[in-house]
């Protein structure tokens, strides 16, 4: 069965009887009245497909002064109230992190605490991805770079905190060798292998 999935972001907008669209994603506002909104959108589509769909949390430079929710909180409410599978974005996380926090060591902590806020029972699929420095504060989700060691460490997290999910690394630009590009995949892969071990030795330690 196929998995559909889209950004939880917005790229056009209807003024004065026109629809104009916008070449990027955008946030939407964090607010109630958004959760309600996208997710009769989503059901509205899954209806449609007969089928679950699922939303991929997204990269964002500036936050909506309207906003009145968190990010995780807003996520977490469009998921319960669409009833819809999350597709989980390791890189957009730290990104976002690093864009909204003070300083480094704080990124860290909110990453791993958005992380610790997500619904196990919804995660169906997974990226991992590289992004550009444009400032210590200010990182683009751009898919050009390699994947930096912050952004492993969340996807080693992710698979101790919710067991091992299908993950597809992305890159779009400044594309290196297959030999080299193979490492990062290779690394992927390393991560579920050794969390299914651990996770084998330990039932097999408790029978």
């Amino acid at each position: 069965m196929p998995l559909y999935t889209e950004h939880l972001s917005y790229c056009s907008d209807f003024y004065h009887g026109k629809t104009g669209y916008l070449y990027d994603l955008l946030p939407i506002p964090f607010t109630d009245e958004a959760v309600k909104y996208v997710a009769a959108r989503i059901r509205q589509t899954q209806d449609i497909l007969e089928q679950k769909i699922a939303i991929e949390n997204a990269s964002y430079y500036a936050a909506a002064p309207i906003s009145t929710l968190s990010e995780i909180d807003f996520l977490n409410a469009v998921l319960q109230e669409a009833d819809c599978w999350l597709h989980l974005d390791i890189n957009n996380i730290y990104v976002n992190s690093v864009n909204f926090s003070d300083n480094h060591q704080d990124a860290l902590k909110n990453a791993s605490h958005f992380l610790r806020q997500i619904p196990k029972e919804r995660i169906v699929y997974s990226h991992i991805a590289g992004h550009y420095q444009e400032s210590p504060n200010l990182l683009i989700d751009t898919h050009g770079k390699d994947v930096v060691a912050s952004v492993w460490d969340l996807l080693a997290d992710a698979y101790q905190l919710f067991g091992v999910f299908p993950t597809l690394l992305e890159r779009d630009s400044h594309i290196p060798p297959l030999p080299t590009l193979m490492q990062e995949v290779n690394k992927i892969a390393a991560f579920q292998a050794d969390y299914l071990y651990k996770a084998t030795s330990k039932m097999v330690a408790t029978c």
